[in-house]
């Protein structure tokens, strides 16, 4: 069960006068089963809710009544505040101003110190160290568009740099792996396609709204999948470039060698992507084994030496 729905629920009571069983279950994307287990947990947790049956039923808080700020502990406001100030951070908007403003409403007095430790004990900060600068902006017009389902116009880039001209209904901004991602129905191909942030340039809204169709979540854990295309190759790294490839295996994989080297077992798919990865650590990292693999990279290290020989 999630504190942010439960919170968010409270929220959404407060300011509505009645809403539905349904409309939550669609606005949260859980079922009606779960929404009547929340309801159950905010009343236990001693705000009294009220369902009414019949033609514009639905669930409500017993009118007269204020909440108690008592209801959410130092933990509960600690983690809140947390997950709203680093969305804030990247995503601006009057919405998460005022929800960070009624979150804060429910601090005592005499917790306003702990809360504001607790909170800034894990800093998250969503905005890149270097590169495309106009991120942060497109969120932002990704957002309106979502917010008031406004057609976007763009250029897309793919992994070879062709670029092409696109319109898209916009559904969904992802997070994922440190990389923003949006997911629209694209006009051009007539489906859904996940779009990476970072390859999409000239975004504007457009003035034609769209109705918004139903779709599926796009997919986002490969797993299992990896799981199957995966093999395992082993490397010989230096200790400085150790850091680094740590952000593609575990240090269970590693075996001391010497005192500045280490073996790794690294995870590995044929493809660009992973060759890549491999030359990126220059002169500080050798592929022992399997053989075809060190050949290649061993022809791709000669058409790299060609290029400057030229």
């Amino acid at each position: 069960m999630k504190i942010d729905r439960l919170v968010s629920i409270i929220m959404i009571l407060l300011d509505k006068k009645r809403i539905g069983a349904q409309e939550l279950a669609d606005m949260f994307e859980v079922s009606p089963r779960t929404i009547y287990r929340d309801i159950d947990s905010i009343n236990m947790a001693g705000i009294p809710i009220r369902a009414t049956s019949g033609v514009g039923g639905g669930f409500e808080i017993m009118q007269k009544y204020k909440v108690d700020h008592k209801v959410f502990s130092t933990a509960d406001l600690s983690a809140i505040l947390m997950g709203l100030s680093s969305v804030s951070n990247m995503i601006r908007g009057d919405e998460l101003v005022n929800a960070l403003a009624k979150v804060k409403s429910f601090i005592p007095v005499d917790k306003a110190k702990d809360i504001e430790l607790k909170t800034n004990q894990i800093y998250i900060d969503l905005s890149p160290w270097l590169g495309n600068r106009d991120i942060q902006a497109y969120l932002e017009i990704i957002k309106t568009a979502l917010q008031e389902s406004k057609l976007l116009s763009f250029d897309y880039a793919d992994r070879y740099g062709n670029k092409t001209q696109r319109v898209a209904e916009p559904y969904q901004l992802v997070l994922k792996g440190s990389h923003w991602y949006w997911q629209g129905y694209c006009r051009k191909r007539n489906d859904f396609r996940l779009f990476k942030l970072s390859r999409t340039s000239n975004l504007q809204i457009q003035i034609e709204g769209f109705t918004p169709r139903d779709y599926q979540k796009p997919q986002l854990d490969f797993t299992d999948i990896l799981a199957t295309i995966q093999t395992k190759i082993k490397i010989r790294i230096h200790k400085s470039v150790m850091d680094r490839v740590l952000d593609y295996c575990t240090y269970e994989h590693f075996s001391p060698d010497g005192d500045e080297h280490y073996i790794v077992n690294f995870p590995f798919i044929e493809n660009e992507y992973y060759y890549n990865i491999l030359l990126s650590f220059g002169d500080k990292c050798e592929c022992l084994e399997p053989l075809h693999i060190r050949t290649e990279i061993k022809h791709r290290i000669h058409d790299i030496a060609l290029i400057y020989e030229r």
